[in-house]
This record gives C-alpha cells, structure tokens and sequence, in this order.
C-alpha cells in the first residue's frame, strides 16, 4: 500500500478502467482529493485492491471494504443508505474518524479478521451508530471476509451488510405488546397495571420517565398519579398541558403524537415523547416519554409507545370499572341509590368498551380511508351522469353508483355503532335491517361460515332502537362466529308469533310479538354455561376474549322494548338464541330514494379548496367548477395561506379537516383573523368529532353526494357567517 506522497502528481487523464460503472460512489473517487488519504489516488491502487472496488462498485448488494492497517473505508452505491449522513466524507477515509461511536465494538471484527483470515458471520447483529444525527441501535446480518494482495498477505476485510433493524425491531416490538397483553389482565387493580407498564416501557426504551398523565376535562391540565423515574424530580400531580408546549394539548387532541427537544435540560431532560390516548373522540389521557439525553425516536419506536399506551389505558379503565362494581356491592346495603348509579355508569363505561373490541377493527383507520375513495367516485359518477358520453352512460352510471352509496351507508352504521346512543323506539322492518347489515354480518363471520337469511319482506314492523338492535344482532352474530372456529352455518330467521313458531317465554305482556332468531352449528353450551351465559361479566370464551356483556345486552334491550330473550342449546349441535320484540301499530319509513335538489353559483364566486388529498381535492374541484364555482386548489394549509399573504382573498374557504401540517380547524380560524367575515366549509371523513372542536364552523362530512355541497355552499354564500 504506497501514500499520494511517493508517487509524482498525474496530469488529467482518462478515469481508471475499475472506476467506470462505479455509479455516484465512482464518480466521487475519481473527483476526490487523495492528498490526506493513506490509500492515493486510485491510479496507483494495487491490482487486487483495483479488482475488488470493479466488482463492488456496480454490485446491487450492500458493501463496504476496509483497506490496510488504517482500515481506509470503499463503498459502494448501495452501501450509501445504511450510514446516512456519514457519507460522503466517509469515503476514503480510516474507518475510526467515522465510526469512532461503534469502533470499539467494529475494530475487533475487523482487527480478528486480518488477522486470521478467517471469514465472521452473523446475523441481526447489533451496532450502536450516529447515522441520522443521533445515536440508535441497528441491526445487520453481516460477512467479513478478508481480501488477500498478490504475495497473499490481507490487505483488506470485504463486508457484505443486509440492514435487518426493520424486521428486528417489528419482532421485538409485537413481543413486548405481546407480553403486555399476557400480563395486565392478571394484574387485576389498575394502579399495578399502570406501574408495572411504564416501568417496563421505560426499560425497553432506555428513559428518565415514563408516566400517564390523565386529561382532567377543564381543557388545560392533567394528572400524574405513578410514574417511573430515574434522577429526575418528581411529577406525581397536577400540571398544565402548557407547561410543555402552547400548542401540546391542541396537538393531542388532533391525534398527534408530539415530540421535543431542548437544547438546554429542562429540569433533567432533553428529549420528551407525548401520546394521545383517545376515545370516542376525546382525551382521556396521554402517555409521557422522557430522556436525560438527545434523543429522536423513530416509527417504529412511536408505533410501540402508541401501541402500549392503548393497550395499558384500556386495561386501567377495565380495572377501575370493575373495582368500583366490587367497591358498590360491598357497599350495597348502606348506599342504595347511589350504588345503583354508579353501577349503571360502570356498566355504560363496559357496554362502550364492549362494543369497540368487538367491531373496533371495523370502525377505525378503514372509515377515514374508505370515505376518501368514496368521495372522488360518487363525485366522478354524479359529473359523468350530468354529462353522458354515450347512449348506455347514464344507466352504466346508476349503477356504478349503486355500490358506493352502500359502502357510504356502511360507514354511517360502522360510526354509528362507535358511538354512544340514547334509545329511540321507532317501527323498524326486520328484513330491511338484515338486509342493509348483511356486509357488516359477513365482515365479522369471514369466509369460513354459510349466512342464510329466511325474513319475510311482508312481516310486520316491531318497535326498538334500530341501532341498538343492529348491535344486539352483531352480538348475536359474532358470538356465533366464535362457537365455530373452523366454520359452519349461520341461520337469522323470524316470523310472527303463532303456534309454529318458537315458543314465547312468560311473563311477556305484548299482545302480538315477533321473533328474530340467530342459529349456529357450533360447539354449543352445557348446562352450568347455558344457565349463567346472560349474568353480566360471565364468558364463555376465555380470559381476554370477551367480556361478558353481550347477551346482557341483548336480554336489556328486549325486555326495555316490551319483549323478551331465550336462548337453548346442546354441546356439540349448536345454540339458537331467540329475540322477541312488540309488533308496531304502524309501518315501518320507507327510503327517500329521490336525487336533492343541485343549486347552481347565482353569481361570480371565488372558492378557495385546501386538501392534501390529492385526488379528493381534484373530484371536489370538479363538482364546484360544475357549479359555476371559481376554484383555486391549495394543497396544504401553507400553500393556501401563501396565495392569500400575496393579496388574493377568496370569496368562500372549503377545507378538508384532517390534514398533515395543519387541521382545517385550525386553518380556518387563521383564516378569520384575516377575514372575520370569510365563509368556512369544514369538510370531514370523521363523525365523532364536537363542536367544540369544529369552533362553530359550518361542517359537510364525507362521502357526500354533489347535491349537498352545492346546498352547502349555497347556504354559506347566502348567509357567510
């Protein structure tokens, strides 16, 4: 290995052969200055090291080789991702100056061998590095072979790297949740629940603090009741969500996780990680994440925190609940009426928890998603049936818009259900709740079990609470999924109350009733399961996977409707669980299915369109430019309020609600304190969320049809404000 010094300076000459296909990697080492490097200029590079780099340059795989006795790091392309800002001043340079973090642990490898000659391997081995500012531990199946020169002796070590931090970290994240889940429940009163979390959060992520801090409804502070701590003081408390940041409650609301850095220590700390934990649309809490030192915690380090904090705040409020069930029947006997208070809001707070976990899954991240895709097609549908391109357009067109106007049905029951409802008897036709559930139904069976659906169009209407009845049915539903595990039969049948029918159980007042019943082919109950199977909290399917309340469900909604509730079944041939409800004096409302009225612009009007969804927002500006709208699209809140500091105001602003940098919320009130008077249209794929958070604004959720935002802009030109 000779140095630039002992070798006369080259006049411009073509690059070395070796360097040609060596991508940007070889474009570097042909432009470099190789006077501070041990190597030289590649011209006068050995002829092994020269074959090495033309084969590693242009190689798709991950290599780095270190050269000589300073372990002067080569690299190719490919290799450029793994050490991030490290590079470019990396290259060609001794290994120590760049990986000076990890070269106590590197150097020995590389040191062994050189040495030896003998290749090392291993796989997701860990290296602790600074390759995105700060420090984190990654992950790599690795091969350090050595690279021997002309008289045999190595010159270098080839390191063949696969970065596998992704996966390592996707592996030890579902195993910590994993072992969570296995433990809260038996943890059984929730201030060991909560202890025993952020302890074992904070040793997973290496922090000063970790603690929940309970959200205390007046809209500026929380509550710390434990935390886990290490050196730092105390925030067992009261505290002001400003206290960490103007805007950190704000944030929280909108579903952001929010992280800080200090420059200098704020009491211990220079890093914090705040999570939401929302229900229902409001902030029940948040979980806090401290660090002593620098630190950013990357995706897949907050998707954990996230993750824990659900998981452990859903745990606490099941234990409290059950702890203040226990502390009322202790009490019973002295506290009447007041315990029976109580343990009807103990039991609401179960009942809502019990409907989440059983179509959680249903109601979440698919809503918002399938609303965007909903709109642009019903927007693209509509705007095509106005304008047909052919003779089959407009019937091709009513039917493709069949399809979205169920899925935009679907949504409205899936949010329905989320959320908490008042009972409202009404007449309600059985086959046409069946009918407009039978997506939902076979979303929560699967594929594995037959739905067979015997209602009679003609019956009669029954008096209920459609959306508690619809809920009612999906317990019904999904407890007879799980009695069949590897499949089966699903029967929902009903009729009239006669003497061919099931028979009625007494003590039923209603002169004329009508049964709903589900049947299974599934494993079926014995008699101890059977006779206790409608106590609430009783389950039969394991701890952890159910909680007990929804065959009370049903029997509470029957008997508060004038009916009744039976259910029969044998081990091994399935159960049959029986709804009975009142017949209704009148029949039941039929659909609207007329098209509204489509108000056109009545004059000249400037709309200012802001979604960073950008095929929503184009869909959208098509329908208002059908209108008659003057449109101008922004796609971020930053960009419209570029357009409106350079002098244009709008006549009318149309934002959509949930956006990356900015919610449209709080887009809007910026907008107000520019113009006061300027119309605002809030658009929205959520439907739990307040007034409160919407500040009063005129609001148009999604999916919607051309026709009601046409009326809602309308509306807003004729009244701004």
């Amino acid at each position: 290995m000779r140095s630039l010094q002992q070798h006369p300076t080259h006049t411009l000459q073509a690059p070395p052969s070796f360097l040609l296909n060596g991508g940007n990697v070889g474009s570097l080492l042909q432009s470099m200055d190789w006077s501070g490097s041990p190597l030289g200029p590649p011209p006068t590079w050995s002829p092994h090291l020269q074959a090495v780099m033309a084969t590693l340059l242009p190689a798709q795989a991950q290599f780095v080789l270190f050269w000589g006795e300073a372990y002067v790091a080569l690299y190719n392309d490919a290799y450029v991702p793994t050490i991030g800002t490290k590079h470019p001043q990396a290259l060609g340079r001794p290994g120590q100056e760049n990986w000076a973090e990890l070269w106590d642990d590197l150097e020995p490898l590389l040191r062994g061998v050189r040495e030896t000659g003998e290749t090392f391997w291993a796989k997701d081995r860990p290296f602790y590095i600074e390759r995105r500012g700060l420090g984190e531990t990654v992950y790599f199946d690795v091969s350090y072979s050595a690279v021997r020169e002309a008289d045999g002796s190595v010159g270098g070590v080839l390191c063949l790297v696969s970065d596998t931090t992704e996966r390592v970290r996707f592996q030890q994240r579902q195993a910590f949740l994993l072992e969570l889940g296995r433990t809260l429940p038996g943890l059984g009163e929730a201030e060991r629940i909560e202890a025993y979390a952020v302890q074992r959060l904070a040793r997973e992520l290496g922090a000063t603090r970790v603690c929940f801090g309970e959200d205390q409804g007046d809209g500026s502070g929380f509550r710390v009741a434990h935390e886990w701590a290490d050196g730092v003081p105390s925030m067992v408390g009261q505290h002001d969500y400003a206290s960490f940041g103007t805007s950190l409650r704000e944030q929280l609301e909108a579903g952001q996780v929010v992280q800080q850095a200090y420059e200098a220590q704020l009491d211990g700390l220079c890093a914090t990680l705040h999570v939401p934990v929302l229900r229902a649309g409001r902030l029940e809490a948040m979980l806090g994440v401290h660090f002593h030192t620098p630190r950013q915690c990357f995706e897949d380090e907050c998707q954990l925190i996230e993750e824990t904090a659900k998981q452990t705040w859903a745990a606490i409020t099941h234990a409290r609940a059950e702890r203040a069930l226990h502390l009322l029947n202790q009490s019973l006997e002295d506290r009447v009426v007041a315990a029976l208070a109580e343990r009807e809001a103990a039991m609401l707070q179960l009942h809502e928890a019990h409907k989440l976990e059983m179509i959680g899954q249903l109601t979440g991240g698919i809503a918002h998603d399938l609303n965007n895709m909903l709109t642009p097609i019903i927007a693209s549908f509509e705007l095509l049936r106005r304008h047909p391109q052919s003779e089959r357009g407009p019937r091709l067109i009513e039917g493709g818009l069949q399809a979205p106007e169920r899925a935009r049905n679907l949504v409205g029951r899936l949010l329905s259900f989320a959320r908490r409802q008042t009972l409202k008897p009404q007449a309600v036709s059985l086959a046409a709740l069946v009918v407009d559930m039978r997506e939902l139904i076979a979303r929560s069976l699967g594929p594995t079990i037959a739905v067979h659906v015997q209602i009679d169009p003609a019956l009669p209407a029954v008096v209920a609470d459609p959306h508690q009845l619809e809920l009612a049915l999906l317990n019904l539903v999904v407890n007879a999924r799980d009695a069949m595990p590897d499949g089966g039969a699903l029967n929902i049948t009903a009729g009239l109350d006669t003497d061919s029918g099931p028979a009625r159980p007494a003590g039923m007042a209603a002169a004329r009733l009508l049964w709903l019943q589900v049947r299974d082919s599934g494993c079926g109950m014995d008699e101890e399961q059977l006779r206790r199977c409608v106590e609430p909290f009783y389950s039969t399917k394991g701890v952890g996977k159910g909680t007990g309340l929804g065959l009370p469900m049903v029997q509470g909604l029957a008997l508060q409707s004038g009916g009744g509730f039976a259910i029969d079944s044998t081990p091994g041939q399935g159960t049959k669980a029986t709804l009975w409800l009142p017949v209704s004096d009148v029949a039941a409302p039929g659909r609207d299915t007329e098209l509204p009225e489509v108000p056109q612009a009545d004059r000249p009007c400037r709309v200012l369109l802001v979604d960073d969804e950008e095929i929503v927002r184009h869909a959208t500006a098509a329908q208002l430019r059908d209108l008659g709208y003057d449109v101008t699209e922004a796609g971020s809140a930053a960009a419209a309020l570029h357009l409106v500091d350079q002098g244009w105001l709008p006549d009318v602003l149309v934002t959509d609600h949930v956006m990356a940098e900015m919610t449209g919320v709080r887009f809007a009130q910026q907008m107000r304190e520019r113009q006061p008077d300027m119309p605002v249209l809030i658009i929205t794929g959520y439907a739990n969320l307040t007034p409160r958070e919407l500040k009063g604004f005129e609001v148009l959720r999604k999916p919607y049809r051309q026709a009601e935002l046409a009326q809602s802009v309308a509306r807003l030109v004729a009244n701004p404000r």
